[in-house]
């Protein structure tokens, strides 16, 4: 059984795809019923899948670029852009453009529990605290969040975030 929501970090998209194309695959051998919904994660700072879908569009839609803690998914043009908002349009997913406090707080909260995650994986699970306040994953549902690459990748980010030095946020 597939879930019913998966929250993935983007900047490329490349793990966007991936599931897609994936989830087709078992809807075609049977193997699942339904497609899942796939939700894109990306920094506010760095955010043009979410710029693209907002606005409607199949094409690349300028937003400032800033700094970001979530440097893995810091990519300005990505080159499949149209293929990943195809992708969202067909599962009915959505986009989430988080700030960097609520990427910096889903870093403590994975970490509290026990998952050391880098500001990028962290995304995700910001992204599932927003989309079920604005009622887009429902209670009950079961929601897949990607958590892509360890803590150990963001060492000074994290020394500064646990250290008791203000971190960016």
């Amino acid at each position: 059984m597939a879930p019913d929501n998966v929250v993935i970090p983007a900047g490329a998209g490349s793990n966007v795809l991936g599931c897609w194309i994936g989830f087709k695959e078992l809807l075609a051998a049977g193997q699942i019923k339904k497609l899942p919904r796939l939700f894109v994660a990306q920094p506010l700072n760095c955010s043009p899948i979410d710029a693209s879908f907002t606005a409607g569009v199949d094409t690349l839609v300028e937003r400032a670029v800033l700094p970001t803690i979530a440097e893995g998914t810091a990519i300005k043009r990505p080159v499949r852009l149209k293929e990943i908002l195809q992708a969202l349009r067909e599962t009915n997913g959505r986009t989430v453009a988080l700030t960097e406090a609520q990427i910096a707080e889903a870093v403590r909260q994975l970490a509290a529990s026990g998952l050391y995650t880098e500001p990028t994986s962290a995304s995700a699970a910001a992204a599932i605290e927003v989309l079920a306040q604005r009622g887009e994953i429902q209670p009950g549902e079961t929601t897949v969040a990607l958590l892509t690459g360890t803590g150990l990748k963001s060492t000074q980010f994290m020394t500064e975030l646990f250290g008791g030095t203000t971190a960016a946020a």
